[in-house]
């Protein structure tokens, strides 16, 4: 099925010409007197490319049920019941009535997202109208004009978090949650030589599958093994898949000489590109250096989730101070994403190895959740509201509305207007909300802008 786009509005404000618009034909009755649509009428549309159903409904008035005008309300409220968008039309040529703030009152208390439309924008004569329909309380109004098609374009933005089925189907290397569940846990191990990595794979195998021992870089190649972890926790636990890879350690880039080395570190990146969590093991009694925050970085850049694991805990001295140090470390050298989870753990004596598989998984549930676009713009309102962008040289940059098009990492896209001013600090605050408000964690987050094109500017 096609996402559906009721239009919505008091009688004679232009919705079947809308309609009409929209479905490039003249399907819907018009004239100038008010009621001549009775029906629900529905069309096939396409937008800038994006298919979705339309229906026009008659004009919404406030009386009795029993009445016809009562029973073609009851028609228009059951349409937008199974619509994904109310697509509410005001006249801004006349300006805002009290029947359009009672329909404003009755969208506000359904489930139906709604996209406002200032119809009859043309010109000067609608701009008090389109200033006062900020007032309804539904966000933006979008200056229209149906009988010109102007404004097209905001109109597409303004729709398209509802009706863009392709964002919202899983995409490739998207699942389900019940598919997630089941689904093998890729998870790299990374760090510098001699971290320690083979020996943890190893010990959470419990057998030597891979090659160890003090020289540092024995891993060349980058070594996949499935693996079953039960939660030791949950006695009723299921098994869960793994794939644990292993890598060779990356030296900084400076020091990697020889040819067979360069070809193992090369070969460690591409694990971190396909695996779903990395983790980044530290030899805790090196602590932390410039090379582990550079391999750190190179795992947030690539969109993968990261755990940062404090290996051979358990010959550390003074570790409070020690894990408070790095904590502190990792969060200035990673100002872009703060709060990545830092575990504890010996892959000598297997200590804090399960908690480091638990996390992971949860991990891997943050980086893979689609948040939905209803509860995204709500958060969105509430964080301008809180923090409204600024008006550099006075001029307001209008942010409109935004949605997730990707999981996996999570990656959003921000409509509006004179997005290339926006300051990077505000990004950072908009992405920093969408983790810490969203339950998105320390995974990476990715966050594109989108300006509006009209096409009548030139015109």
């Amino acid at each position: 099925m096609l996402p559906i786009v009721a239009i919505v509005g008091r009688p004679n404000v232009g919705k079947s010409t809308l309609f009409n618009r929209l479905v490039g034909k003249k399907l819907a009755l018009v004239d100038d007197q008010p009621g001549v649509t009775r029906d629900r009428r529905e069309g096939q549309a396409n937008l800038l490319g994006v298919d979705f159903t339309v229906i026009d409904t008659a004009g919404y008035e406030d009386e009795d049920p029993q009445t016809l005008p009562g029973r073609m309300r009851l028609q228009t409220q059951a349409a937008v019941e199974n619509a994904d968008v109310a697509l509410f039309v005001v006249d801004a040529r006349a300006g805002i009535t009290p029947l359009d703030e009672e329909i404003a009152r009755w969208l506000r208390e359904g489930e139906a997202p709604v996209v406002l439309m200032a119809n009859k924008a043309e010109g000067r004569a609608g701009d008090d109208g389109v200033m006062e329909a900020f007032s309804l309380g539904l966000g933006d109004p979008v200056p229209f004009s149906a009988e010109h098609g102007q404004g097209l374009a905001d109109l597409f933005q303004a729709l398209l978090p509802f009706i863009d089925r392709e964002a919202e189907e899983e995409e490739e290397g998207e699942l389900s949650e019940e598919d997630l569940e089941s689904a093998p846990l890729k998870l790299a191990i990374v760090g510098r030589p001699n971290a320690g990595k083979s020996t943890l794979i190893n010990r959470l195998l419990g057998e030597n599958r891979l090659l160890t021992g003090p020289e540092a870089g024995i891993t060349r190649d980058s070594i996949a093994v499935d693996w079953q972890w039960t939660d030791p926790r949950d006695e009723d636990a299921e098994p869960r898949p793994v794939r644990l890879i292993d890598t060779a350690g990356m030296r900084k880039r400076a020091k990697v000489q020889d040819k067979l080395e360069k070809l193992a570190v090369s070969d460690g990146l591409n694990a971190v590109n396909f695996a779903e969590v990395v983790v980044l093991l530290l030899d805790s009694t090196r602590g932390l250096e410039a090379q582990d925050l550079r391999i750190a970085d190179k795992v947030l850049e690539e969109g993968r989730a990261l755990v940062v694991a404090l290996n051979k805990w358990d010959t550390v001295e003074h570790g409070s101070a020690l894990y408070q140090g790095i904590k502190q470390a990792l969060s200035d050298g990673l100002a872009q994403i703060r709060g990545v989870p830092i575990m504890t753990v010996s892959g000598a004596t297997g200590k804090g190895l399960d908690d480091l598989i638990r996390v992971a998984f949860e991990t891997r549930t943050a980086w893979s959740q689609r948040v939905s676009t209803g509860i995204l713009n709500r958060w969105f309102e509430r964080a301008l509201e809180a923090n409204p962008p600024p008006a550099p040289g006075g001029k307001r940059i209008k942010l409109r509305y935004i949605t997730q098009n990707k999981t996996r990492p999570p990656t959003f896209v921000l409509f509006g207007t004179r997005l290339d001013e926006l300051p990077e600090s505000y990004r950072r605050y908009l992405v920093n909300g969408i983790r810490k408000e969203l339950g998105f964690g320390a995974v990476p987050v990715r966050l594109t802008l989108r300006s509006a094109k009209n096409p009548y500017a030139s015109k």
